[in-house]
């Protein structure tokens, strides 16, 4: 147990002082967020993430009793955007992400998935994709304008061969959308969507089962934008959808995931600026907290 007082601890994920070459696994920020279309503010997710963590810091898992920070894992800061260029910052991200074989991104908007994608197929193939979010994110081309947004990343994926298709699960999709053929276009594309509303009619355990299934021994990216879960737990967000996930239901399905081939993770769209109480923040810690944890028992 440390002694430094909670407070006082760096001001990293964990409090990590580990140099990048001492680690497999290394943890980045993306302070990006020019691809959003609603409200803005998830440049500043990455370091409130990294402040929320300070209260996890030497606690084992309560479950899986491991503690992440003993892992082989590094903080390495937050990667460089081109300023204003939503296409330059993801070519500058994807040409950042090549360097580090297991990486875990703190978001930054929905946009960063596309270039950590690319890594990880370059690494090993076209992957399985959980993909946790109130929005499909596979919206036409050129939403709203552009090729590239935090409501296009899983339709560029898709087109550029990233994802494997049958493998690909989308949970806690739900909201106003512009009609049905939002939901169509994204099954058309291969996505097994769980809706809101389909998974509170099924078991908890079921809905697991299914997505373990679907994924089976492929090596997998989980991507999690906060906005899954229901703004009454998670407020901090550009595109609040009520009626989402609970934070103790998400914790139960990233929990889930345990035992898969799990290659990367990002957690998205924090938005302090819409949370002053922190709780957002202090919930996406917890989430990275768990991911890192399923990764210490795979180790």
């Amino acid at each position: 147990m440390a002694t430094t007082p909670t407070f006082a601890t760096l001001p990293t994920y964990l409090g990590l002082s580990r140099s990048p070459a001492e680690a497999a696994i290394h943890v980045a920020g993306i302070p990006f967020d020019i691809g959003t279309t609603n409200r803005s503010g998830a440049r500043f997710g990455p370091a409130a993430i990294r402040q929320a963590s300070r209260m996890l810091v030497d606690g084992d898992h309560p479950h899986w009793w491991v503690d992440p920070a003993a892992l082989p894992v590094a903080d390495i800061g937050d990667f460089a955007i081109a300023l204003g260029d939503i296409a330059g910052s993801l070519a500058l991200i994807e040409r950042q992400a090549a360097e580090h074989e297991h990486l875990v991104a703190l978001g930054g908007d929905h946009s960063i998935s596309l270039p950590l994608l690319r890594n990880h197929v370059r690494q090993h193939g076209p992957v399985a994709v959980v993909h946790f979010d109130a929005h499909p994110d596979t919206w036409d081309s050129e939403y709203p304008g552009q090729k590239y947004s935090h409501g296009t990343p899983f339709i560029r994926a898709i087109e550029e061969g990233l994802i494997d298709t049958a493998a690909y699960v989308q949970l806690g999709i739900r909201g106003p959308t512009g009609g049905p053929q939002d939901y169509a276009d994204a099954l058309k594309l291969g996505a097994r969507m769980i809706t809101l509303d389909e998974f509170r009619g099924r078991a908890l355990s079921e809905v697991i089962a299914e997505v373990r299934q679907r994924v089976g021994n492929r090596p997998a990216y989980v991507t999690l934008d906060i906005d899954c879960v229901d703004p009454a737990f998670a407020p901090g967000t550009g595109t609040p959808e009520v009626g989402g996930f609970s934070s103790w239901e998400i914790l139960q399905l990233v929990r889930g995931l345990k035992g898969l081939d799990l290659v990367g993770f990002d957690l998205v769209e924090v938005s302090p600026p819409f949370d002053p109480a922190g709780i957002t923040a202090i919930l996406a810690a917890n989430l990275v907290f768990e991911f890192l944890s399923l990764t210490a028992l795979a180790r």
